[in-house]
């Protein structure tokens, strides 16, 4: 098969959105011929009978104990047969029909750029901390009508907030060139953040990077309020274990404003909220926030050494301790 585009998408137990995602990839309008491939990890729901219903999608499994966030999107790269490879993840719909067209698009047109960011919208239930979040790093990345291209400047080396917003990437919904990851720059082989990782390994190496804001998908996590300080302690425990620049946390006073008087605010004038969500919002809200203010805190205080410590705070130790059908 000679492909374009290979649109990867890794699967475990992705049953919920899997079916909404392979009819949104089956409807795409591309010029040139599309290569569908998932990687499963031992899923024991509905994902594998939910992908047998797409023929054209070329399936590769793998065991549990083998899957990691780089290792196995290096896996997908070198199983790809498309010039350029597009990740998802099992819960990102593409938002239309133009999706794979607009995120492959700075491949095509800036020969510097070799990885590309779409964007996200959250879904209307998501926890506004969440929501509001989501919107707000996409908006940092450029305006909806544009492409956005980020390169290297020794500023970036002044101010890691600044490093920080130009490198934000995230495989919920990329794109890159297969070669340029097979051959040059692989995504690092981390627990955690491997995404992140590569966005700053592009713009410190004189490369390129590109917001595709029209090449967007609906995605927010379905986090508990349990499970949300954990994902925030393996992200940012997982940024340091790697030696990445993080931007220092949030002031006090700016977490407090946010979670008393911005997001309040929000909630009310959100129209995708029912009145009776918003109530409930404006009550719960506030405490997400005070888990990220602590979280944040604690994540980068932490001894790296400590490995009980930090089995006891992360939410991916917590899923893998558990049996693969329970997740």
């Amino acid at each position: 098969m000679t492909a374009v585009a290979t649109v990867a998408v890794l699967t475990f137990n992705g049953e919920r959105y899997l079916r909404e995602i392979l009819a949104a990839l089956r409807a795409q309008e591309f010029d040139g011929e599309v290569e569908v491939l998932v990687i499963d990890s031992g899923s024991t729901d509905a994902t594998l009978a939910i992908i047998a219903e797409f023929p054209e999608v070329r399936l590769h499994q793998i065991p549990n104990s083998e899957f990691g966030h780089g290792r196995t999107r290096n896996l997908a790269a070198r199983l790809a047969v498309g010039e350029y490879i597009a990740f998802l993840t099992h819960d990102a719909i593409p938002a239309d029909e133009h999706w794979l067209t607009e995120l492959i698009e700075p491949l095509r047109s800036f020969p510097d750029v070799v990885a590309v960011l779409g964007k996200q919208r959250p879904r209307p239930d998501c926890v506004p901390i969440m929501k509001y979040e989501i919107r707000r790093a996409f908006e940092t990345q450029g305006p909806d009508f544009g492409t956005t291209v980020s390169r290297y400047t020794p500023a970036f080396d002044r101010d890691p907030v600044l490093f920080e917003r130009a490198s934000i990437y995230s495989d919920v919904n990329s794109a890159t060139r297969r070669a340029f990851l097979v051959d040059v720059l692989p995504y690092r082989d981390v627990a955690y953040s491997e995404d992140q990782l590569f966005g700053q390994d592009v713009i410190r190496s004189g490369r390129a990077k590109a917001y595709a804001a029209r090449g967007a998908v609906i995605h927010s996590n379905d986090l508990s309020y349990a499970e949300y300080g954990k994902r925030l302690f393996d992200e940012i425990v997982g940024m340091r274990k790697a030696g990445a620049q993080l931007p220092p946390p949030q002031a006090g006073y700016r977490a407090l404003a946010r979670a008393l008087v911005l997001d309040p605010i929000d909630i009310l004038r959100d129209g995708e909220y029912s009145a009776g969500r918003k109530l409930y919002w404006l009550l719960v809200n506030p405490f997400f926030h005070l888990t990220k203010y602590r979280v944040s805190r604690r994540a980068r205080r932490f001894d790296l050494t400590d490995d009980a410590a930090f089995a006891r705070g992360s939410l991916e130790a917590r899923r893998k301790s558990r049996p693969a059908g329970d997740r």
